[in-house]
């Protein structure tokens, strides 16, 4: 008799573009000024990489794919080619979310025609500001009426679309961060991201306020900013459903949601980042001659090499960042991301992380709260705690 068959394993797939126009004043992502001779053979590279994946059934269920970077569309036709050979190479499940991301200065609608013919059906729009001066002080390459534009472009298309925003730069007035939430608002996207802007060490940003050019960010003018992206955005329609994502009913993201949720992913490309079950990375691990994995581990995280040249000679190298969890770590680390939500996670499943105390705790501190409604007998931030979620989620990871 035949052994049953385990299922495949459902799993998203990322894939990092390096590629940008140019490099914004706060970014630290592996990204460079494009280089057009790069452009087939990163493709190629990353085609490879996933065919050569796929034999390891790691792709047999791919519930959604992301292209993200970088700037994605700055690949043009090559673009098309790569999502289309990705189609080709992984088991995609029917109706599956294939977003691409892309910036005001290469979107547009020959393009954007040609990836929704290919299986594209979502789009995510790096606006960041509506306002010029903003723009500017973040180092952008487009201006409002660009992003405008482009914003046109997507809504014509008939695809769904995202627009990201940033606050708390340094000169924005609140003012300015309304008119820029209500303009996103008005674009039509279904789909809003507010993020606060991050200061990373060695970016332009770090250097302008290192050399006293630029104010520091202040946190409370960008607590009041979320404040205000919440309040203007479920106004009109877009609810939150994680810290920093809103979205019409059926917007939401489904690859973002399966990173909150503890769900298998695999990254490709130069600094992607991969999450799978040891039982499903120790196989190819060993087939592929890297480190051996810990007995006591339940979930691998690990990273590709950040630089595209050395990428490129070898798409299939060893990790550069390896970090095993044990089952006792993956149940604290869902509870964690599960957090990060509005519906906020189960409480058998807090319960079954040991967590109990540590949810009752902060929710004597007003952080979170426990309710049973439709949903069931569940554990979720408080508008309080969305603000102060660093202590959340770093009480939940340690267990304390």
């Amino acid at each position: 008799m035949n052994e049953p068959t385990a299922p495949p394993l459902p799993s998203a797939l990322y894939v990092h573009v390096p590629f940008c126009i140019s490099k914004c004043a706060y970014c630290d992502f592996a990204s460079a000024v494009s280089d057009l001779r790069w452009h087939t053979p990163y493709v190629d590279a990353v085609l490879y990489a996933a065919g050569h994946y796929s034999f390891y059934d790691v792709l047999d269920d791919v519930t959604s794919l992301y292209v993200g970077g970088g700037t994605p569309t700055i690949l043009s036709d090559e673009l098309v080619r790569l999502v289309t050979g990705l189609r080709e190479i992984a088991s995609l499940r029917a109706g599956a979310e294939i977003t691409v991301e892309t910036n005001p200065e290469t979107t547009d609608l020959r393009l954007v025609e040609m990836l929704a013919a290919a299986g594209v059906n979502r789009f995510s729009l790096g606006v960041q500001s509506f306002d010029d001066t903003v723009l500017s002080t973040l180092g952008r390459r487009h201006d409002a009426a660009r992003a405008e534009q482009a914003a046109t472009v997507l809504a014509r298309s008939g695809q769904r679309f995202s627009v990201d925003l940033i606050c708390g730069v340094p000169g924005q007035s609140v003012a300015s961060w309304r008119r820029s939430v209500e303009r996103a608002v008005a674009t039509g996207a279904g789909h809003v991201s507010v993020y606060p802007l991050s200061i990373e060490e060695g970016t332009p940003l770090d250097r302008a306020i290192e050399a006293g050019s630029m104010p520091e960010p202040d946190p409370d003018a960008a607590a009041e900013m979320m404040q205000i992206a919440a309040d203007v955005l479920a106004e009109a329609g877009l609810a939150r459903y994680e810290v920093a994502n809103y979205a019409r009913p059926g917007e939401e993201s489904r690859h973002n949601t399966s990173y909150w949720t503890g769900s298998a992913y695999l990254g490709l490309g130069p600094s992607a980042s991969s999450m799978l079950p040891v039982a499903a990375f120790a196989p190819i691990a060993g087939a592929e001659g890297w480190a051996p994995v810990p007995d006591t581990s339940a979930r691998c995280r690990f990273t590709a090499i950040a630089d595209t040249e050395t990428w490129l000679r070898n798409p299939l190298a060893a990790p550069v960042e390896t970090e095993y969890l044990t089952a006792e770590e993956v149940a604290r680390e869902d509870v964690m991301l599960g957090m990060r939500r509005t519906a906020g996670v189960p409480a058998e499943q807090v319960a079954a992380a040991g967590l109990d105390e540590v949810l009752a705790s902060l929710a004597d501190s007003g952080l979170v709260e426990r309710t049973c409604d439709a949903r069931g007998d569940r554990w979720h931030p408080t508008s309080r705690g969305w603000l102060l979620g660093n202590e959340v989620f770093g009480r939940i990871w340690s267990g304390e």
